[in-house]
């Protein structure tokens, strides 16, 4: 199996989740700003609600893979109030033709101190244990 990690945070906690599982894959987790060049069976995606919304950089990112590159996003993510972004993901990702993995990893993150020291450490182990079945 390929994998391929990349997140979009503007506070650092997605970031934390997509270091722990691009650890686990055996891979570095970048930005999405750094295309998914090479062809990959699973794109961990990690991302989060703004606005009630996935950001308009998560959108465009989908909207640039290459359906014969990626096999299956497996989203992730951090938020304060709202749970998963799987359903908004799914829908940019349908656009382009990119299948989405069914399994998802989701915790709290901390913002303007609610969920304060989240992801915590806790969080961080329940990702890794997630990542783990993809292998």
């Amino acid at each position: 199996m390929t994998y391929a990690v990349r997140y979009y945070t503007k506070t650092g906690n997605t970031k934390k989740l997509a270091d722990a599982i691009a650890n686990v894959l055996g891979v570095e987790s970048m930005p999405i700003s750094v295309p998914v060049s090479e062809p990959v069976d699973y794109l961990f995606l990690g991302n989060s609600f703004y606005a009630f919304t996935i950001d308009p950089e998560v959108r465009k990112f989908v909207a640039s893979l290459d359906k014969n590159k990626v096999g299956k996003i497996v989203n992730f993510g951090t938020a304060a109030m709202l749970n998963s972004t799987y359903r908004k993901v799914r829908a940019e990702a349908k656009k382009v033709g990119v299948e989405m993995d069914e399994k998802e990893f989701h915790c709290r993150g901390e913002f303007k101190g609610a969920n304060k020291g989240r992801p915590n450490e806790n969080d961080i182990a329940a990702a890794v244990e997630f990542a783990k079945q993809y292998l």
